[in-house]
């Protein structure tokens, strides 16, 4: 399978663009900057930014499935709530020409019915408006009829650490508390590999 990871030097998208590539997939990754480290065998990087219409269509036509693994603007005086428009025209851009995955953010899932993690009160207010942009994101999408896509959420804590190979899988909730930027990896090839979600979001954890 030939893959795109649009973010690949981020925590997520360099996972992705490994495990691809330990799999025998064809892996172009793309980002505004290269990468620090060399890539693994199997995977070529290429210069991409995914506010670049004609070049995002090009990527699409010569690939099976494109991966997004970038979220809103972080550095400062950035404007989260810019990066739902920001990824609708990017996923406009693909059309129908190849299988779209998006990371997302946990915050969208429910914590009861009707109640989203990041309606709570509780939640961390420094990702409340990145949380939000995500999920915006996330509902545009499900307006889409012609793109063939499956979303993405992590559990609410994400970070470095084991491949496993295994993680508890859930649609609008939380299947637990943590998961590894490994594992995440490990659920987005798999995804690829075998679709279980099309057109629709799900959740993993590995605890």
């Amino acid at each position: 399978m030939k893959i795109a990871v649009y973010g690949a030097t981020g925590n997520v998208g360099s996972r992705i663009v490994a495990e691809a590539a330990r799999r025998g997939h064809s892996v172009t990754a793309l980002s505004r900057h290269e990468p620090a480290r060399p890539l693994p065998d199997g995977a070529s990087w290429r210069r991409g930014d995914a506010a670049d219409l004609p070049d995002v269509a090009a990527v699409a036509a010569a690939h099976d499935a494109v991966i997004s693994a970038f979220g809103p603007d972080r550095t400062p005086g950035g404007d989260p709530a810019a990066f739902t428009g920001q990824f609708v025209a990017f996923a406009r851009a693909l059309g129908s020409s190849a299988r779209l995955g998006v990371i997302g953010g946990a915050g969208s899932l429910f914590a009861a019915p009707g109640v989203r993690l990041v309606d709570l009160e509780e939640f961390p207010a420094e990702y409340r408006a990145e949380s939000l942009a995500h999920a915006g994101a996330l509902d545009e999408l499900r307006t889409f009829g012609d793109l063939d896509w499956f979303y993405l959420s992590p559990a609410p804590e994400l970070g470095a650490g084991e491949r496993t190979g295994g993680y508890q899988v859930s649609d609008e909730t939380p299947a637990g508390g943590w998961i590894s930027f490994e594992d995440l990896a490990v659920a987005t090839v798999d995804e690829l590999e075998a679709p279980a979600h099309r057109r629709a979001r799900f959740t993993v954890a590995t605890r």
